[in-house]
């Protein structure tokens, strides 16, 4: 029996055609919904604190809506809906729902202007309308992230209607209107904008809306001009964002500092303009990152307007191997003895998977040089806290393999990594990893790092971070689940989560998620 499930102007499930009767309770049918889209296992006491007040029998509530959900999402013969005393899922492998089929569909390299437009005018209307719940803040954020997503696909929907070579100039213009109040911060939206006024002749509007976006680039930090359509027209490309790895590479300062305990760390910058400073993680180079399929397309865009300021760990890369201490405190005491070197003041930080936590720590140590707080892939506490003994047995063994086999030829033993960290990759992607990884660091240090990782916990410090925190995450992230970022956004207070198509705990440059994520930062740092 087919199910669909409707998000688009409103919830509604059908089975065979026919739609469904849903339950009245509010609470239910947005628990239906927040079951079906993320469609993996929930704890129930997560989802009681995500949908019912404590005083009010939280449990109970939670039984008294899945009772009548059964009846609703359950077929003659399939039980979709399953539960025990820990978890509740909804299978929805066989449930068709509506933004994922457009989402996909819209990834079609090739679709006809008229489907486009079908696509666009669905994702127009309001996404699961009238199922706000303002009193329940862990759903409340995922509610909103959604209808970013989908605001997203919009954007996406609009961008290639406004180019579509189908399309009469004053069609186009229309759609790249809508394109530029989607994305009133995207800098191909704004030059198609004033290409398209240009070639249609209408001088008067062309002056003051170049004006408008020059002046709106400006305040955002962010590099633009009415220029940049003569850019357009012709294909080329500014040139900051059209250097290849090895050109930075060539512009790139690399300079080193010494920690207090006289470990020689090694840190870079390239590009101008307000600075982004990231702080280390497993595991970098600051020569040999710019090479990589992974790091180097982020890189060169942030290095394109900004001061992009990294550094590589002790331990590995360009600083000092061979050194007596690696700890979660000598991580953060790096990350300080990097930004004093760097007389930076004011910046935002990007923390990327252990570099999360280091990140947080510094933010609520230094909350007043700390702009903005950028985490990917980030998780606040290593596996080893509250880890079972099957776990702890499965991991400590993987250490053992890392001791052995780490700067051996054969690569198994670090694809142990590369696999996860990096999914999707394709061989030449995993073999470059692979390799990547051996160069940078030592087996003994390998393995170091892989411990101190396990013990990581700033869960205390989460609710003391005080500067504007964007948390964006893979959705598929095999390394650090999805649910992990979720819960690291819901901890510090007013965070922002972004979730991203991917399965990657590290983004390949080539992935339409890298685009997302680039995106998604600028944006947040113009809004802060």
């Amino acid at each position: 029996m087919a199910v669909t499930i409707n998000t688009l102007g409103g919830l509604a499930l059908s089975r065979d055609g026919v739609e469904v009767k849903l339950p009245a309770s509010k609470r239910t049918r947005a628990l239906l919904a927040y079951l079906a889209i993320t469609a993996r296992p929930h704890r129930r006491d997560s989802l009681c604190e995500a949908f019912w007040e404590s005083p009010n029998d939280p449990r109970g509530s939670l039984r008294w809506s899945l009772s009548k959900l059964r009846p609703v999402v359950n077929s003659p013969g399939v039980e979709r809906l399953r539960a025990d005393r820990e978890r509740v899922a909804l299978d929805a492998s066989d449930i068709a729902i509506d933004t994922q089929l457009l989402a996909k569909e819209l990834r079609r390299p090739s679709l006809s202007v008229s489907r486009l437009g079908e696509i666009a005018s669905c994702l127009n209307a309001p996404f699961l309308e009238g199922l706000e719940l303002p009193e329940q803040d862990i759903y409340q954020r995922w509610l909103n992230g959604e209808r970013r997503e989908q605001e997203r696909c919009l954007t996406r929907a609009c961008a290639r209607l406004a180019k579509h070579p189908d399309h009469a100039l004053d069609e186009q213009l229309l759609w790249t209107r809508r394109w530029q109040e989607l994305a009133p911060l995207c800098p191909d939206a704004a030059t198609a904008l004033v290409t398209l006024l240009d070639r249609l002749g209408l001088t008067a509007e062309l002056a003051r809306t170049g004006e408008e976006l020059a002046h709106r680039f400006r305040r955002a930090a962010i590099s633009w001009s009415v220029a940049d359509r003569v850019q357009a027209a012709t294909g080329s490309t500014p040139e900051a964002a059209d250097l290849t790895g090895r050109q930075l590479l060539a512009r790139q300062k690399i300079h080193f500092c010494r920690a207090s305990d006289g470990v020689r760390i090694a840190y870079a910058s390239v590009g101008e303009g307000p600075t982004i400073i990231k702080a280390a993680n497993w595991l970098t180079h600051l020569e040999h990152d710019w090479e990589a399929p992974v790091w180097s397309p982020l890189f060169r865009d942030l290095a394109a307007d900004h001061r992009f300021i990294r550094y590589d760990e002790r331990g590995n890369g360009l600083s000092d191997w061979n050194v007596d201490e690696i700890s979660f405190d000598s991580f953060v005491a790096d990350l300080e003895t990097v930004v004093d070197a760097c007389g930076e003041q004011r910046f935002s930080l990007l923390g990327i998977s252990q570099g999360a936590a280091v990140s947080i720590e510094y933010a609520v140590r230094y909350p007043e040089r700390v702009r903005h707080l950028i985490l990917f892939g980030g998780y606040a506490a290593g596996w080893r806290i509250g880890a079972s003994d099957a776990l702890t047995r499965e991991r400590e063994a993987v250490m053992t393999l890392t001791a052995t086999g780490w700067g051996q030829d054969n690569p198994a033993y670090r694809q142990i990594f590369s696999s996860t960290f990096l999914p999707s990759a394709n061989s030449q992607e995993l073999a470059w990893f692979n390799e990547f990884q051996r160069r940078t660091t030592s087996p003994e240090n390998a393995v170091r790092f892989l411990s101190v990782f396990s013990d990581i916990d700033v869960r205390a410090r989460l609710a003391q971070v005080r500067v504007p925190t964007l948390v964006l995450h893979s959705l598929g992230d095999q390394r650090i689940p999805v649910e992990v970022g979720r819960n690291l956004a819901a901890s510090i207070p007013n965070a922002e989560f972004v979730g991203l198509d991917s399965d990657g705990h590290l983004l390949l440059g080539r992935e339409a998620a890298s685009r997302d994520f680039l995106r998604a930062v600028r944006e947040f740092i113009a809004r802060h």
